[in-house]
């Protein structure tokens, strides 16, 4: 559900007002209870409160350096193609112009994952940039291997090597998530927070118009964390900016 950042706005200010509500009703069905203890309950919710507010910002600050790894990375992808580029220029010329039309594609491979929603799609990515992974490697490699002192050699293949390794960065980047350890606590927390509310709020209608601003705020919370979290699905997204130029670039004689 966590991919879904609207999904959980919707179920969490439900979820969360039900609480309120919940917690209002056992109030109504209750004793009089007197009024130390509706003290002490209503200390128990400002450390509830308290304590849910470090958890979600603890939470968006996660989110918010992760979608900023995720923008480094594909920066640091779009650097490592075109400098790999630039170096092909080294190899003879048969393997320099074969390797540069592997980067092409390479590149229009890299903006096709970072703008795609579709899990099918992105199959499809996947299955069609490990080949192209492996003829660009056996490209440099076998340049080589037939100059395996060339220090110019070395220079195009480390520069492949950093175009690998920079695909498998971006990778690890995007399966990098919130814990659900995470999640779980903060909504445990929030229906705890809510239900007290409700529970400590007097009998009266008057009372219940206010259930449903702390739920609506706990929500848009959730949201925007769920959004900054969420790569593919959230409103929030890396755009491959560097990597659209750099496509237009390598494509201009």
């Amino acid at each position: 559900m966590m991919d879904y950042p609207l999904l959980v706005f919707a179920v969490s200010v439900v979820g969360l007002w039900l609480s309120a509500n919940i917690g209002y009703s056992m109030r109504n069905r209750s004793a009089q209870i007197a009024v130390p203890v509706l003290e002490h309950l209503g200390g128990v919710l400002g450390a509830g409160l308290t304590l849910l507010a470090l958890i979600i910002g603890f939470s968006f600050s996660m989110a918010v350096s992760r979608y900023d790894q995720r923008k480094n990375y594909e920066e640091a992808e779009a650097n490592a193609i075109g400098t790999e580029f630039a170096r092909a220029g080294l190899l003879p010329p048969e393997s320099a112009s074969k390797v540069r039309e592997l980067l092409r594609a390479y590149t229009d491979e890299r903006v096709l994952f970072y703008t795609t929603r579709s899990a099918g799609q992105l199959d499809q990515i996947n299955s069609s940039t490990a080949p192209l992974e492996d003829n660009l490697w056996s490209a440099v490699q076998r340049a080589g291997t037939d100059q395996p002192t060339s220090q110019m050699m070395a220079l195009v293949v480390a520069g492949m090597n950093d175009v690998l390794n920079s695909q498998g960065y971006t990778q690890a980047a995007w399966w990098n998530r919130i814990p659900a350890a995470a999640w779980v606590l903060m909504g445990a927390i929030a229906i705890f927070c809510t239900w007290l509310l409700g529970y400590n709020c007097k009998p009266g209608e008057h009372e219940r118009r206010w259930f449903f601003l702390l739920p609506v705020l706990l929500s848009i919370s959730f949201f925007l964390i769920a959004d900054l979290d969420s790569p593919r699905s959230g409103v929030i997204r890396v755009s491959p900016q560097n990597l659209l130029s750099l496509a237009g670039s390598l494509r201009t004689p």
